[in-house]
């Protein structure tokens, strides 16, 4: 549940990816862009956080993602592998993205009401002492920021309304090659199984 730190954090991660090198630890990658202050954010420790939580989504990424997402993604496709990152580093999104994001969009309930994350989460924390234990406030911040996310990677409209997710040929076939299910993270995608 760290996702509690800014958004889909776009620009930022392009730049962090950039800095990586192949044969680099990704804690080494966070260390230089920290030193170099890759989100340029005011406080040393607002900074710290927010490239940690970056590093966490980037390095899910492959070899040939992160690549693509350096080099020859547009915007938009830039947008869908944050999505893809958040969603693989966060087991609540993943699920979310899921169980109601996918369910919604399949059931053309397109509005995305607040009450939705509420449900979701209730359900969770029946199963997860973790998020039972979580102070309102922190509850709100994640619903917030969760939201943001979504509008900020287009798979929310601004008026939380979901949103067919168009990927490019070329990011889905990366996906379908390595992990085909996680098409369903996006609203219109969908991967059945064999």
């Amino acid at each position: 549940m760290s996702f509690s730190t800014g958004g889909l954090f776009l620009n930022e991660s392009v730049e962090f990816a950039s800095l990586h090198r192949e044969d680099e630890a990704w804690e080494e990658t966070q260390a230089r862009a920290v030193k170099e202050g890759t989100t340029q954010l005011p406080k040393d420790a607002s900074n710290t956080r927010s490239i940690r939580e970056i590093k966490n989504r980037v390095s899910t990424l492959t070899a040939e993602e992160l690549d693509f997402f350096v080099r020859e993604a547009d915007r938009a496709d830039q947008k869908a592998l944050l999505w893809l990152a958040c969603c693989r580093a966060y087991r609540f999104v993943r699920e979310f993205a899921v169980d109601v994001l996918q369910d919604r969009y399949l059931s053309y309930q397109l509005d995305l009401p607040l009450e939705a994350f509420d449900i979701f989460f209730d359900a969770k924390a029946e199963w997860h002492d973790e998020l039972a234990e979580l102070s309102t406030s922190t509850r709100l911040k994640l619903r917030q920021i969760l939201f943001r996310m979504m509008r900020e990677a287009d798979i929310l409209s601004e008026h939380k309304e979901i949103q067919t997710y168009l990927l490019s040929s070329k990011l889905i076939a990366m996906i379908q090659s390595n992990s085909p299910e996680e098409l369903n993270y996006f609203p219109g995608q969908t991967w059945e199984g064999s």
